[in-house]
């Protein structure tokens, strides 16, 4: 039961530390130096359109998005 238990720590404390080396690493260039992360790109907006064809919120019955 021990050996369960420390297993697990270990594998919990492994994976944690791979995540987070992972996390650190777009805003770092090739050589390891930190850099200015990217800017993320906006969403665009999601357009809906009805049965009809015409544009509708995407909440109401019936309306699909497009893409």
């Amino acid at each position: 039961m021990r050996k369960t238990i420390a297993l697990a720590a270990t594998l919990a404390f492994a994976l944690s530390a791979a995540g987070a080396s992972f996390a650190a690493a777009p805003c770092r260039d090739a050589k390891g130096k930190f850099i200015k992360c990217p800017a993320a790109a906006p969403a665009k907006p999601v357009k809906c359109k009805d049965a009809k064809g015409k544009f509708a919120k995407c909440g109401t019955p019936g309306a699909k998005p497009i893409a």
